[in-house]
């Protein structure tokens, strides 16, 4: 487990699980990890994942892995001035900053990803390149022939896993059981059940939206292996049917858990690559995501398509 934070994660790690079920166990700080009665750590809770932090590092940033606090609050000045700038010609628009979740998680990292160490998502493989100019090619020529064309999360089916941190209704409610952790995702409200009670994945034959998901504790840390996505399932444009995704949660402090996710698909990246951010307690409860309820965006996509291959006639 890598530090998301300057400070580091060895108390919260060296917590494991000798405590008796139910105890709490305090840090030199004075925070206590609390403990479900059956003696695992205590996820639970509404926790939010927004943050202005960018997936990958800026050109500008250079080998820099941290800003100024300075700097960063300034990132974040500009990521929410750019949501109220004029759309560019032809640009319906979009979005504004009344919209937006203000980040509580504005890092000083430059981006999410921590290694590899340049900050940047690692080289496709020769056949994923393909594979991109072929989709590229497509969206270009049926942009928005039937609904089909359109993404699982424009279709309000499913946002995904992995998923990266949205600029709203990024929050996530963890909830526990001696045998397993439920994962319920606010966008789209997809749940994710993980059994901690070691049964092997499902059959290689069986693929699911969000994949098949089995967990286990190492030491203070929850470890989340998921496997047997669906082939029509996609991470940043590319099928994730061979994605192996590694989670670890670990509980750092009252109102706070660090996330970390290891990706692993040969067929697509030419290395693993891993992405850290922490998770903050919203002091709230989850609400409705309601995409399916007059799903006018792509009611609008799909009329709009027509009307210009009227016009081009």
């Amino acid at each position: 487990m890598r530090s998301i934070r300057v400070t580091t994660l060895a108390a919260a790690l060296a917590l494991g699980l000798t405590a008796a079920p139910g105890a709490a166990q305090e840090t030199d700080d004075g925070w206590a990890l609390e403990r479900t009665p059956w003696g695992h750590p205590d996820l639970q809770g509404v926790w939010d994942q927004t943050t202005g932090t960018p997936l990958e590092r800026a050109a500008d940033a250079g080998d820099r892995e941290f800003l100024s606090e300075e700097e960063a609050a300034a990132r974040e000045r500009r990521r929410f001035a750019a949501f109220d700038a004029a759309p560019r010609r032809g640009s319906p628009g979009n979005y504004g900053s009344q919209w937006r979740d203000g980040s509580r998680n504005a890092l000083t990292r430059t981006s999410l990803i921590v290694d590899p160490a340049d900050g940047r998502i690692p080289a496709l493989t020769p056949a994923a390149e393909r594979r991109a100019a072929e989709s590229q090619a497509r969206r270009r020529d049926h942009p928005a022939d039937s609904w089909t064309d359109r993404n699982l999360w424009e279709r309000c089916i499913t946002r995904g896993t992995p998923r990266v941190p949205n600029n709203y209704n990024s929050n996530i409610l963890i909830l526990q059981t001696p045998d397993s952790v439920v994962l319920l995702n606010e966008m789209i409200n997809e749940t994710r059940v993980v059994s901690l009670d070691g049964r092997p994945h499902v059959a290689s034959g069986v693929r699911l939206w969000n994949g098949d998901s089995r967990g286990r504790w190492e030491g203070g840390t929850l470890v989340v292996e998921t496997t047997n996505f669906s082939p029509k399932q996609v991470f940043r444009g590319f099928p994730v049917d061979n994605l192996r995704l590694v989670e670890r949660f670990t509980r750092t402090g009252p109102n706070s858990i660090d996330y970390e996710m290891t990706l692993s698909d040969r067929a697509t990246y030419t290395r693993d690559w891993t992405v850290v951010l922490p998770m903050i307690a919203n002091g709230g409860g989850m609400f409705e995501y309601a995409c399916h309820e007059g799903n006018y965006g792509m009611e609008g996509i799909l009329a709009g398509h027509r009307a210009e291959e009227q016009a081009s006639q």
